[in-house]
């Protein structure tokens, strides 16, 4: 099968410019193919832009275990929706993804299932080193410094001090310091507004734990990746570490703070938990600076109605992976980033800190993860017109310009937005196990 897309204003590693894509197959076959080239189908981009598809590092897709809260399924389709063509995800999966087989258990439940790419990562424990070393088929480990479910924790030095220094593959981390948490915790004891959320889990819970990590991976040479920064602090620590730690922000924690409590209660209730408005501007600034590398998502959906639980019942978490690029790109339309910005930090950063293989650019043998954007094109965000499963967005309401009109998935479209009308392929089989270059297959 060979489709070309003619006339996009196509972002390239090194510059953007108004040409053709010849797919063949998976594979982008040629960038500016003769104008006589045949394919079996033509699609004339003219005025609309041609971006790899999104990588998002981190997410929360539920299965298996949590499924009336999101499954492969519903979460593929928000992926496709979205521009997200490859996916990472988190291992705090019931059963906890901590060992070979239960990694195994989980491609062979997305093989199938998936509309787009799939990866999911191993979840340290303080006993489970064997299994970090021997695991293959996994982007990295990740490791919850502060508080998880099941026996996800890793709060003891000495098992820290293990998983850097006698593991090899990357590591990412969930940066809150568990002992300023629970001091916090104890001293707001009955309070009900979700708002002491962020006093809880407040901006040195987040930068002792990034400190901690950070010290960790500097002293053992190790690959570092920190999660979801929150606060202004954070960024000095990562940046200073040089090359070989990176960071990652959040729509919630770019758009969201403290004063959207009131608005938005127990919807934006994360972990870490949002802060202030001058830590939006210092995430936003470290991005543009390079300080961060990367823009994902930490998809984590929860039923409405187990949102709606009073405080501190209700869990923290939401979903975003169908509108963060949305998002961003609105951005790009008020003026304050531009797109091959948005490019680097949700699709070049992520493929490069991952080592994911031939994902992340619009080059010559890549596979076809592809996402056409009409820029011009404004929608309204809605809880009716989600395909997560849990049916709301904390965004309701929001009118943005841009958006993607139609994804490929290594090659064949998966989605497709036309006079407001969306369709999706019926085959959850497009997407592939993503394959990794960080020494195995």
């Amino acid at each position: 099968m060979k489709t070309i897309i003619r006339n996009a204003h196509v972002v390239l590693p090194d510059e953007t410019v108004i040409t053709s894509v010849l797919i063949e197959d998976a594979t982008i076959a040629a960038i500016d193919p003769a104008i006589h080239s045949e394919a079996d189908l033509e699609i004339d981009a003219t005025g609309q832009w041609l971006i790899p598809g999104v990588v998002d590092d981190q997410v929360h897709f539920r299965e298996p275990g949590l499924t009336h809260k999101e499954d492969l399924r519903h979460a593929t389709r928000a992926c496709a929706k979205g521009g997200v063509t490859s996916f990472l995800e988190m291992p705090n999966t019931i059963p906890n993804t901590v060992d070979r087989k239960a990694l195994e258990d989980k491609l062979a439940l997305a093989k199938g299932q998936c509309l787009v790419n799939y990866g999911f990562y191993i979840g340290a424990t303080l006993d489970n080193l064997a299994e970090l070393q021997a695991v293959t088929r996994t982007p990295g480990i990740k490791i919850f410094i502060g508080s998880s479910t099941g026996n996800l924790l890793v709060d003891d030095q000495n098992a820290l001090e293990a998983i850097f220094a006698e593991t090899r593959l990357p590591i990412c981390a969930h940066c809150e310091d568990e002992t300023t948490v629970r001091a916090n915790a104890e001293a707001y004891a009955g309070e009900t507004d979700v708002a002491f959320h962020s006093r809880i889990r407040d901006h040195q819970a987040a930068l002792i734990a990034t400190q901690r990590s950070v010290d960790l991976a500097i002293r053992h040479q190790h690959p570092f990746h920190v999660l979801h920064v929150s606060t202004a602090a954070e960024v000095d620590v990562i940046d200073q570490a040089g090359d070989l730690v990176t960071g990652e922000v959040c729509p919630h924690h770019l758009f969201f703070n403290v004063e959207d409590y009131e608005r938005l209660g127990s919807l934006v209730k994360m972990n870490p938990s949002i802060k202030f408005r001058e830590d939006n501007e210092a995430l936003w600034q470290a991005l543009m600076d390079g300080k961060l590398q990367v823009v994902a998502t930490d998809h984590a959906p929860h039923t409405r109605e187990e949102k709606g639980k009073p405080y501190p019942e209700c869990p923290s978490g939401l979903p975003a992976v169908e509108n963060s690029l949305a998002l961003m790109l609105n951005e790009v339309n008020r003026g304050r980033i531009d797109i091959r910005q948005v490019v680097h930090w949700m699709c070049v950063e992520p493929s490069r800190i991952w080592h994911l293989r031939n994902k992340g650019a619009i080059r010559v043998g890549f596979d076809a993860d592809l996402a056409l954007i009409d820029m011009e094109a404004p929608h309204v965000i809605s809880h009716e017109n989600q395909q997560t499963k849990c049916g709301w967005t904390p965004w309701n309401g929001v009118t943005l310009t841009g958006s993607v009109v139609q994804t490929w998935v290594m090659g064949r479209e998966v989605f497709r937005k036309q006079q407001g009308h969306e369709t999706f392929s019926s085959d959850h089989g497009a997407g592939h196990e993503i394959q990794f270059a960080h020494g195995h297959g």
